[in-house]
């Protein structure tokens, strides 16, 4: 099928038989309970609790209630027809310092969820790190310091000898580029630290630990299906000219090679390293090793391409993200490029060859408005989400080894620094109330999946 035709008449049947279709998740953003049961504070509260961090002033701590209301939500994910539905662990409710004793209630509210999860007929997808890090060990240096891989390695160990026995599908971290370079170099995520040094230090500790821990999980649960998630961009050089075809290059280098190059055995990429200079990470012996530890998986979260131009002086490497004129966007800002993600996978197939990949995320965020009817008539939302099951479909024709596609969200949440001012939900979230209300996106989606196409 290609995306010339009207997107809205794929079906389901076009994609293997086997392909896995589910929806994400994660804890801080819809979990809310941050004070109950025992839990400790992340840096997610911290950050929140900062003036002008969040645009709307607002933090997680409600959030969608979910930790009350997981019950009704599970519901929700079964009645779409999906078969997989992915979570992450809350570290803090685990170990509300990071180490130390165990919050037994914390790992019987996973319990509940991965039962129920199971109940329902789907298949759990567990993340380990969401961004939660507990604020006890952020005040010990957070994953700038060496023993915060220690702390993960026990979590890990914890979490996989509770619930290996019913979750066989792990994923270690959720885009390591969104918790280091824009929580310890850019700033705008917890915990809003400035440091590129930092930052780059605290990439190859987040990245040392999934290795580590893909061994421990590897041990805990036999037979278990291991990966991580990056969020990977494809990048458009402005123009033609040799300056900007390096200045995707370089940009390349930092936004995908840096983290896709060590997990696949090649170490960090000499060209971002040369320019990076006295920047780079310290690393130990074994290191790259352990990160580059066979994985079962890589999960991809696509959103948008990056547009770059050469731009001498930019620091770090004289590059800057540019706008494109005239592009469709989200409400978000972000460019639809649903074609754009067809070349992603392609190239990772390509450069890597992962054992499968998975789309663990992929949405948009549109101001949602009710009709008289009390409906939302998110029409933006569904021709998205079917332009990129396009793609994806394209991908697998193409020879992508593509297994499975998450739609991010399930349900309307907490969204980092834009707070609750953005909306990615396949189901609207009522925040007063806590009532749930399946958008028009959600009901196409479980039509595609019971393969019951109406306009």
């Amino acid at each position: 099928m290609s995306a010339h035709n009207d997107p809205i008449h794929i079906k389901r049947e076009q994609f293997p038989e086997d392909f896995l279709w589910g929806c994400s998740t994660s804890s801080y953003q819809i979990e809310g309970a941050a004070n109950e049961d025992g839990r400790g504070p992340s840096i997610w509260d911290e950050f929140s609790a900062q003036p002008g961090r969040i645009l709307d002033g607002s933090s997680g701590a409600i959030a969608c209630d979910h930790y009350h209301r997981w019950p009704e939500d599970l519901d929700l994910a079964r009645d779409l027809g999906v078969k997989a539905y992915r979570f992450s662990v809350s570290w803090p409710r685990i170990f509300p310092v990071g180490t130390g004793e165990i919050e037994e209630r914390g790992l019987e509210f996973y319990d509940r969820l991965v039962d129920g999860i199971i109940e329902r007929g789907m298949e759990p997808w567990l993340t380990l790190y969401h961004w939660d890090l507990p604020q006890a060990l952020q005040l010990q240096g957070g994953w700038k310091s060496r023993a915060t891989v220690d702390a993960f390695n026990n979590y890990a160990d914890v979490v996989s000898r509770r619930l290996g026995d019913r979750v066989k599908h792990w994923i270690t971290h959720n885009e390591p580029w969104c918790s280091c370079i824009m929580g310890y170099y850019e700033g705008v995520h917890a915990p809003g630290e400035t440091s590129l040094q930092s930052a780059l230090q605290a990439c190859h500790h987040v990245l040392l630990s999934h290795g580590q821990a893909t061994k421990i999980i590897r041990t805990n649960v036999p037979g278990a299906q291991i990966g991580i998630t990056l969020s990977l961009h494809p990048i458009i050089p402005a123009s033609d000219n040799a300056a900007d075809l390096a200045a995707k290059v370089r940009h390349d280098g930092m936004r995908n090679r840096w983290f896709l190059d060590p997990l696949y055995g090649r170490g960090y990429p000499q060209d971002t390293v040369s320019l990076m200079g006295e920047l780079c990470p310290q690393v130990f012996d074994n290191d790259m090793e352990d990160i580059a530890m066979p994985t079962d998986f890589l999960g991809v979260n696509y959103y948008f391409p990056e547009v770059v131009k050469d731009a001498p002086g930019t620091y770090p490497f004289n590059v800057e993200i540019v706008e494109t004129p005239n592009v469709e966007r989200t409400a978000f800002g972000w460019q639809v490029a649903p074609e754009k993600m067809t070349e992603l996978l392609l190239r990772i197939q390509a450069d890597y060859a992962p054992a499968n990949i998975y789309l663990t995320e992929n949405g948009s965020t549109y101001d949602d408005v009710f009709n008289a009817a009390g409906e939302i008539i998110d029409e933006q939302r569904k021709r998205y989400l079917a332009r990129h099951l396009v793609a994806a479909l394209d991908s697998v024709k193409a020879g992508v080894n593509l297994n499975g596609y998450f739609v991010w969200s399930l349900l309307d949440n907490f969204e980092w620094a834009q707070g609750y001012l953005r909306r990615f939900g396949l189901t609207y979230i009522d925040y007063q109330t806590q009532r749930r209300i399946l958008k028009e996106s959600g009901k196409w989606f479980a039509r595609f999946l019971k393969s019951e196409h109406q306009r």
